[in-house]
């Protein structure tokens, strides 16, 4: 029996696990303090009541012979696809309903879509970097190659002609920095796909927080994007699904390589590897796109963005800099006083009872800066800015 002995190049832990137990270890101290969180991106507001509304009938439907679902098709009900085509359709973008596959949640299928690559290819990743992009490239074997950010170029890397890459990762708006691509600079990112035959991963998970015009939603929305680009996106954030799962990655047909057609490489591994998602999950998501779903949605998005505000009109009055937080759920701050990413974890802990994520848990690059997010109760956020700003002002 031989393993897979790439799993052994993982780090030893996962960032927020390392978290964890630094939390754990401080409150078994200090029973008596209140610890405000806001670290990992889970969200915290409930289902809208459309979404649940709409599960509750699925699963009454279940329950009745003529409504039984049992196995459903692997890539998703026409009518949650049809739901999606109809959400890019009004931000002008046009999709066909076989283009779209729905998961059980992006971080399945940024892993997933990889199988259809070979392990000789090299793979381009920010730096500061969602780790799980690293870590599923590290378990198969590819080299993986680092594009530096920066708080110079607004922790925005652009391509550099001289680095020779086969797949491209971009989120934007993106995690964990909250910096967000404007349609220009992703121009640039597919001209340089198209012209070194490679295919970007386009992480647009967060696509929902953005409200500035000039910010794209879709990497769909750039010309010649169809012929180099996958998108995957998620309910989690725009619906709070992270408890209950449902995803859709976006295949153009247009998309081809090494004679291989790439979405019917998709539907096939999709058909032999995934018995789809559940039907009454999938019922919840469509509701989602109805007028009362959107507008539920936009109250508990908003929600979240006045969280960000909170935490970034309280930086702006301690002369911190960041980025994120106005298109995105994410400030990514400088830490104050030249403290190192882990050395601000532990006086933010100490000195305010507030949990936020290390930057350089993100990547080298990441180091010196820190991650705050704005999913947290909107009291206690707004507790916790006090806090951090009252300590600020002290240093």
């Amino acid at each position: 029996m031989k393993m897979n002995k790439h799993y052994n190049e993982l780090k030893a832990s996962y960032l927020f696990v390392d978290i964890a137990h630094k939390v754990a270890a401080y409150q078994e101290a200090h029973p008596e303090k209140e610890i405000i969180r806001l670290g990992i991106g889970d969200v915290t507001q409930p289902l809208a009541k459309c979404v649940v509304d709409a599960m509750h009938d699925a699963v009454t439907e279940m329950g009745t012979k003529e409504g039984f679902h049992g196995y459903g098709p692997e890539q998703g009900y026409p009518f949650l696809k049809q739901a999606i085509q109809g959400y890019y359709a009004g931000r002008g973008t046009k999709l066909d309903e076989d283009e779209i596959f729905i998961s059980d949640g992006a971080k399945s299928d940024l892993a997933n879509v990889l199988g259809l690559f070979d392990v000789d290819n090299t793979v381009l990743v920010p730096d500061p970097v969602y780790p799980t992009y690293v870590d599923d490239n590290v378990t198969d074997g590819r080299k993986i190659i680092y594009g530096r950010t920066s708080q110079e170029n607004g922790f925005l890397g652009m391509p550099d002609d001289s680095v020779k890459a086969d797949i491209i990762y971009i989120c934007s708006p993106n995690n964990p920095t909250g910096a967000a691509y404007t349609r220009d600079q992703l121009k640039a990112w597919v001209e340089y796909a198209r012209k070194n035959n490679a295919i970007i991963l386009y992480d647009a998970a967060y696509e929902c927080f953005i409200s500035d015009g000039e910010l794209a939603r879709s990497i769909f929305e750039i010309e010649g994007a169809r012929e180099c680009a996958i998108e995957i996106c998620s309910f989690s954030k725009i619906a709070g699904f992270t408890g209950t799962r449902c995803g859709y990655t976006v295949v153009p047909k247009d998309l081809e390589r090494d004679g291989m057609n790439i979405n019917k490489l998709w539907l096939r591994r999709q058909t032999t590897k995934f018995n789809g998602v559940p039907y009454v999950v999938q019922r919840g998501a469509a509701a989602v796109f109805t007028e009362s779903g959107m507008a539920e949605i936009q109250h508990n998005l908003d929600y979240y963005r006045k969280n960000a505000k909170v935490i970034a009109d309280a930086l702006d009055e301690c002369g911190v800099w960041y980025c994120g937080g106005k298109n995105s759920p994410y400030i990514w701050l400088r830490c104050p006083g030249s403290m190192k990413s882990w050395e601000f974890f532990d006086w933010l802990l100490e000195n305010c009872g507030v949990v936020g994520t290390p930057g350089v848990g993100f990547g080298e690059c990441g180091e010196g800066y820190f991650r705050l997010t704005a999913f947290g109760d909107a009291e206690k956020t707004k507790e916790a800015a006090q806090r951090i700003k009252t300590a600020i002002k002290a240093l």
